[in-house]
């Protein structure tokens, strides 16, 4: 039987490559590295605008004052959030992982949860403390340099390993889980003052970065189908798969655009009237703009994520 749709990589036997299959395995691992390439820029784009130069540390020095603003209330539920997020935590949720790969006999796919989560966790701690500063240029409020977020690194590996080993079907809606609760947890951040928009936006993108490597060893390994029957196993209707993944990618891709462009101009408002800083007004729009950026980053990266998972356990050729 010929099937013409992409096949879930939950499909037990290997399958004999075609020429076809390798091209468009090569063409997903160029891509995913493309995207992690690209991610890493971004991560030290944003040291560079808002760490390293007056005009950004001013930017986002308003953005953490106007946190100030209705903290009391919001920092009842950011608390709560926040205390989820531990080393503990993470050893926790990989184990986990790793367990569900393993029932699925995907043997792979624990390494691959491994490789994200120790990969994206240990960046962020290098950058942090060993390759960016802050320099100190008489800006109230420094706390020493704090980009990438651990916080939201933690969170977003996390969801992004959730991501990768449940079932084709159930995958758009763990990225949608996934960009709730990294932007909950982002967003907490900025509520506590624990941490700055870019230090957010940057661990957003260092979990994307390692989601593109481990979709680019997954697109190196062989496409596997069912030898005993002879069938290809979906579970359930590709059709309606389909379509909600669509529906999906629409949606996160939608509040992403929307949130980014209320997010541009909240910070370019902020960015062009540095000299009214104090004002609580200016203050208030840094940090709606600092969130809005967490909710585009997230949404944005869910749904590349979710492309790249999707398009690395789809190798098997149109017939």
């Amino acid at each position: 039987m010929t099937y013409r749709g992409p096949v879930s990589d939950t499909l037990p036997d290997t399958v004999r490559p075609t020429p076809d299959t390798g091209d468009r395995r090569g063409s997903v691992v160029a891509v995913s590295f493309v995207v992690a390439v690209l991610s890493f820029a971004g991560v030290f784009a944003l040291w560079r605008v808002f760490v390293d130069t007056l005009a950004g540390q001013q930017v986002e020095n308003a953005a953490l004052q106007g946190a100030l603003y209705g903290q009391t209330q919001l920092w009842r539920v950011a608390e709560r959030v926040l205390d989820v997020v531990s080393v503990g935590f993470i050893a926790i949720v990989l184990i986990a992982a790793m367990l569900i790969a393993a029932v699925r006999r995907r043997w792979s796919l624990a390494i691959q949860v491994a490789v994200l989560m120790i990969g994206a966790n240990l960046t962020t701690r290098v950058l942090k403390n060993w390759i960016f500063d802050r320099p100190d240029i008489g800006i109230e409020a420094s706390y020493g340099n704090t980009l990438p977020s651990g916080h939201t690194t933690a969170a977003a590996s996390v969801s992004v390993a959730l991501l990768l080993v449940v079932p084709p079907r159930v995958r758009p809606w763990a990225a949608v889980l996934g960009a709730g609760y990294t932007t909950a947890t982002g967003v907490s951040t900025l509520i506590g003052q624990w941490h700055r928009p870019s230090d957010v936006v940057a661990a957003v993108l260092v979990v994307l970065a390692w989601t593109a490597i481990a979709s680019a060893l997954v697109a190196r390994a062989p496409a596997r189908a069912s030898t005993a029957t002879g069938q290809l196993r979906l579970g359930g209707d590709p059709m309606a798969a389909a379509a909600t993944m669509r529906a999906v990618l629409a949606g996160l891709v939608s509040v992403g655009v929307v949130a980014g462009a209320a997010s541009a101009f909240a910070l370019s408002h902020t960015w062009d009237n540095r000299a009214d800083l104090d004002a609580k007004t200016e203050q208030v729009t840094a940090y709606l703009g600092g969130a809005a950026g967490t909710l585009t980053a997230s949404c944005l990266a869910f749904a590349v994520m979710l492309v790249l998972r999707q398009a690395a356990t789809s190798r098997l050729p149109r017939g």
